[in-house]
């Protein structure tokens, strides 16, 4: 089992970057990022918004994300999330209730032979 990492980090509400946010460990966003985010296991939070390329690990939208985001390992989007764009992730989580409205790329582990599965989804909430 991967060892838990130690770093922690929030945006909080009213605040915002422009520009490139890097993050290691956790990184709850409640404010606002536009531009480039880079991070481990990033929680875009109910009141958090970010319009972005996204590099990350884990990704949970319970906010509203705009862009591309790749997910090496997990992308949830939470009843409360709305994501729009391109998505390309390992798995794949979206709760009753989340809107998604995006082109979506889940790729399959390396160790199954099977051809990649490619979702093209359009919600009308």
């Amino acid at each position: 089992m991967k060892k838990k990492s130690k770093y922690f980090s929030i945006l909080d509400k009213e605040f915002t970057v422009e520009g490139t946010v890097s993050a290691k460990g956790q990184l709850i966003i409640k404010g606002s990022v536009k531009g480039t985010l880079i991070g481990e296991n990033v929680i875009i939070a109910e009141d958090g918004s970010v319009e972005a390329e996204a590099k990350v690990a884990r990704m949970t939208i319970g906010g509203v994300f705009k862009g591309h985001v790749r997910a090496s390992e997990e992308l949830v989007v939470l009843s409360t999330g709305n994501c729009s764009g391109k998505i390309e992730c390992k798995d794949f989580i979206v709760e009753a209730g989340g809107i998604l409205n995006a082109e979506v790329t889940c790729r399959v582990s390396k160790k199954e032979k099977l051809p990649e599965k490619v979702i093209s989804v359009v919600d009308h909430h």
